[in-house]
């Protein structure tokens, strides 16, 4: 994704803000220095492979023959790395008012345990490179190795390091399909798109609140792998879950990660965790800023260079190992 929020800021955070209670849950308020658990090395040459297998299926775009393929390897990885595996499937409706039948698959480590944290990214494609510099590229999709492969592999290598070496809590670990189905920007309407986004975490979030599903907190992972990538404090994450976005920042600067989590803000950025907060889960979304460029989502968002060779393993351990730390730190 993503979309920043421009239009009706106040009106959402506003919704939001009331369905979280009126507070910004989360952790309770950390010392100037964290006492650091026993905790695995996380492997970015594991999260640049897993990085490669999802992109050899070609753009996973909600729908296709390359997502169900991919998907079902996602769903065998989980399960071979030692995981419950739930699915969700049901029909999403895009911008365009045609339905796609979406998949969310859900990797639960430690199942029967009440006590959960929440880490999620999406694992679909952008059907269309329309950021791309060459007007020709515009409809055509993206690989997506960064923009939604990238979350998915800290996932899984975070799945293995749980397995080798177990966790008191329980952790859920959400593969959210069809968010990047949003209005294209070759589209001549596009008067509200930004509810067009983030299909398959709405999906979820409908049904979490159904079965009356509880988190103590959740992290989604979006964009995690690319150069150069800054991680500034998204404005809803601070708006809705800052002692959260408190800790895992210090904890990043503990682990020696600050030039990656700078001490900086961002802006209000339409994404999943939006959906995961209605859900009643305090969520926050560690997402890249670029302070210049083409986009400040770096140069190869929603373009065909999104593509395993721009994949930064450094960027990939900086946060796959803060949050690694953060899940063995947990009680």
């Amino acid at each position: 994704m993503k979309f920043k929020l421009i239009f009706g800021l106040l009106a959402i955070i506003t919704s939001l803000f009331a369905s979280c209670g009126g507070q910004s849950k989360g952790r309770r308020p950390i010392a100037d220095t964290i006492a650091l658990s026993a905790c695995p090395k996380f492997s970015a040459k594991n999260a640049m492979l897993y990085i490669k297998e999802q992109c050899e299926f070609g753009p996973r775009v909600t729908g296709s023959e390359a997502a169900r393929l991919c998907g079902d390897y996602l769903a065998e990885k989980f399960r071979s790395l030692g995981a419950d595996v739930e699915e969700q499937t049901g029909d999403v409706t895009i911008w365009d008012d045609s339905k796609l039948p979406a998949r969310n698959i859900i990797a639960h480590i430690n199942p029967s345990n009440p006590d959960r944290i929440l880490l999620c990214a999406h694992w679909d494609s952008r059907p269309w490179a329309d950021n791309d510099p060459d007007e020709k590229n515009h409809r055509t999709p993206i690989l997506a190795a960064n923009d939604g492969a990238s979350g998915v592999a800290v996932m899984l290598e975070i799945c293995r390091l749980l397995q080798e070496e177990p966790v008191k809590v329980g952790v859920d670990l959400i593969c959210f399909d069809a968010e990047d189905l949003g209005t294209p920007l070759w589209a001549e309407d596009r008067i509200g798109s930004s509810d067009t986004w983030c299909l398959g975490s709405k999906l979820w979030a409908e049904r979490a609140m159904m079965d009356g599903y509880k988190a103590r907190y959740g992290i989604l992972l979006d964009m995690v792998g690319g150069f150069g990538a800054s991680f500034y404090r998204e404005g809803i994450s601070l708006q809705l879950a800052q002692p959260i976005v408190n800790f895992v920042w210090q904890l990043a600067g503990q682990l020696g990660y600050r030039q990656f989590f700078p001490l900086k803000d961002a802006g209000y950025i339409t994404d999943d965790h939006i959906n995961v907060n209605d859900a009643g889960v305090p969520c926050i979304d560690i997402i890249p800023h670029y302070s210049d460029g083409p986009s400040s989502f770096g140069p190869t968002w929603h373009t065909l260079k999104d593509t395993p060779e721009n994949i930064d393993p450094n960027v990939l351990e900086a946060v796959g190992q803060t949050l690694t730390q953060l899940i063995y730190n947990e009680h």
